[in-house]
């Protein structure tokens, strides 16, 4: 039965009829190694030699060169680079496998988790089945992935197409430390038939980083996507304002000569609070001086220029008295406890603390921007 094509289907008939191993060669450029070397020019006695020309002279072949690689045995076809465009990556080339090494963006999220989840949802949305994985040892092999080319279209019978199939396994490594690791790829099987005859092709470890770099590329950009979404959702979300409550203490006891301090309470995690602190503190009128993540400690001052500063800011000014302070931040769950001291570290009047409470709720809870 008559095939309905289009003229540019027509077209493309007559002009793709090569392989893609035809592809790999020069068209017609290897009829040099069939060549006849001329015998050198014989000068007859009393005759001075003539002076040649070295302007076309072909270079000696280095030790190192393969002596083979001459007519059809020469790919012709640019090397593929290896593009690690996915935030926090850089390259590693091996012999036969390529590995991209990848830095941990937040430590909140587990690196290999990361790494493993985006190889099984990059492979599931190029409908590319799984054969087998080993999550212990950060193993992922692919089932066979076919790409079909029709060579030679025919208007009345079956077309005639190269098909390729192969096999992958990828192989994710996060160091003991887990702020790094990388992943590697290998290309474990590889097939090759043209109108249902297999070809007899064997691959040189130049094919095998070709089709490595390919596979790998795909699903580093893959990542890259992942993760964009993923930093900006970051951002969304600490951009996003924190409640933050005042937890009343009580004045000394004359009999018990107690004091239970004042604090306030953010209602977040550790880190999220360290971040926004940076950004409210001085808006608020505190001068961050100097800071210890490690010990959860802020040392600021208030003087009349961070006074100005967060009028900028706040219509209220700070009601406390100029000098230096502490404020220290302790986990309390997936809360954050604070406490403001003096710079002898001795905890301020409760008055104090809670009347430096409201401009400082008001600020925390405030959502920002993204940028």
């Amino acid at each position: 039965m008559l095939k309905q094509v289009t003229p540019l289907v027509l077209i493309a008939a007559v002009t793709a009829c090569s392989s893609p191993v035809d592809r790999r060669q020069a068209n017609d450029g290897d009829e040099y190694i069939n060549a006849v070397v001329e015998p050198a020019l014989i000068i007859p006695d009393g005759l001075n030699t003539p002076v040649y020309s070295k302007e076309y002279e072909i270079p000696s072949i280095g030790s190192k060169s393969d002596v083979k690689l001459v007519g059809k045995m020469l790919d012709i076809r640019p090397p593929l680079q290896v593009l690690p465009m996915a935030e926090g990556t850089h390259v590693e080339e091996g012999s036969d496998n390529i590995k991209i090494v990848v830095e941990s963006i937040d430590n909140d999220i587990d690196l290999k988790k990361e790494l493993y989840d985006v190889l099984q949802s990059y492979l599931a949305s190029r409908s590319i089945a799984v054969l087998s994985e080993d999550y212990d040892n950060g193993l992922i092999e692919t089932d066979w992935l076919e790409s079909k080319e029709v060579i030679d279209s025919n208007l009345w019978g079956s077309d005639e197409v190269y098909l390729l199939r192969q096999r992958y396994q990828f192989h994710v490594d996060v160091r003991p430390h887990g702020r790094s690791g990388n992943i590697s790829i290998d290309l474990i099987d590889h097939e090759e038939s043209f109108d249902g005859e297999q070809q007899d092709i064997v691959l040189s470890g130049e094919d095998k980083r070709r089709y490595t770099i390919d596979m790998l590329n795909n699903a580093v950009a893959y990542m890259s996507v992942k993760r964009a979404q993923s930093i900006k959702a970051k951002r969304i979300k600490e951009s996003l304002g924190i409640d933050v409550a005042v937890v009343k203490g009580s004045e000394p006891d004359v009999e018990a000569e107690e004091f239970v301090q004042s604090y306030w309470l953010a209602d977040a995690p550790f880190k999220r609070t360290w971040e926004r602190l940076r950004i409210v503190l001085p808006e608020l009128g505190f001068e961050i001086i100097d800071m210890d993540i490690g010990k959860g400690l802020y040392y600021v001052n208030v003087n009349d220029d961070s006074g100005f500063w967060s009028s900028l800011w706040n219509e209220k000014d700070l009601p406390i008295d100029e000098g230096s302070y502490r404020l220290i931040l302790k986990e309390s769950g997936e809360s954050t406890e604070l406490y403001l001291h003096s710079a002898d570290d001795q905890p301020l009047d409760n008055a104090v603390v809670e009347a430096v409470y409201e401009g400082l709720a008001e600020l925390m809870r405030e959502d920002r921007k993204v940028r």
